[in-house]
């Protein structure tokens, strides 16, 4: 783990996939938004250089950032478990958790063509650790009644349109367990009622290295709507029901 050792009166915010793409975009949004930053990511020195280049970009405007990083590989439970649980013991409770962390699977991994090991994999990366990083962080922020989790998802997860309709098997049930997990949890904390906020979000086909160079949208584009969800009054997702939801720039789409 690596910090910067000021103490700071900054609310925190914890952002896996932080070392880039959309999870480090988010990361810009949220320290530009006056929250100190616990990155979580697989490559140490993407994490480093991450932390430096957004402490250098808000050195001027952000007195007092800090940014702590978590190198862990999330594709292995145990390791994730044990990573998540120090950040519960040695961070203060965050007030925002954005986790942004995810893989595609192959491009021939159909129910009935993929391994174990690529089911595995994918079902790892973008669900099981995504349970165990709510699982061990999340508590802490709804006894607070303080808290905002957001969850990148993605369209191809959801039950209704063109979401699980063939193809890509191991990605769109993933996403799809995610939105279930997202709604679930929002009803076991009464609904925004305690001032504990999830959520998911689809940032549709951005430039990153999932997305390619060729995506129509760029990265700022694609973490606007997590970082309007971290940040915004409630008051702005309308008078409705306004968590458990799937975002989708700003506004709610069918799961």
């Amino acid at each position: 783990m690596h910090s910067e050792t000021a103490p700071t009166s900054r609310p925190l915010a914890i952002v896996s996939g932080g070392s880039r793409g959309l999870g480090l975009e988010t990361a810009r949004g949220l320290a530009a938004a006056g929250f100190d930053l616990a990155l979580i990511a697989k490559d140490v020195q993407r994490l480093d250089g991450a932390r430096q280049s957004l402490l250098s970009e808000f050195v001027a405007t952000q007195s007092g950032l800090t940014i702590t990083t978590h190198a862990v590989d999330l594709e292995d439970q145990i390791a994730t478990r044990n990573m998540a649980d120090e950040i519960a013991t040695s961070l203060a409770a965050p007030k925002v958790l954005v986790l942004a962390h995810g893989v595609m699977s192959e491009k021939m991994s159909k129910t009935l063509r993929t391994t174990d090991a690529e089911w595995n994999r994918v079902l790892n990366i973008n669900l099981n650790s995504v349970f165990i990083l709510v699982n061990s962080i999340a508590p802490a922020m709804a006894d607070a009644r303080d808290g905002r989790v957001v969850i990148y998802s993605a369209c191809l997860g959801r039950m209704s349109g063109p979401g699980s309709a063939g193809g890509l098997a191991p990605y769109r049930i993933s996403k799809a367990a995610v939105n279930s997990l997202v709604r679930n949890l929002a009803h076991e904390t009464g609904l925004g009622a305690r001032g504990f906020y999830v959520d998911a979000i689809c940032p549709n086909h951005t430039r990153t290295d999932m997305g390619g160079p060729d995506a129509p949208r760029s990265v700022e584009e694609g973490a606007e709507t997590a970082i309007w969800l971290a940040t915004a009054d409630i008051s702005e997702r309308g008078t409705g029901q306004v968590t458990g939801l799937l975002w989708e720039d700003r506004k709610i789409v069918p799961f």
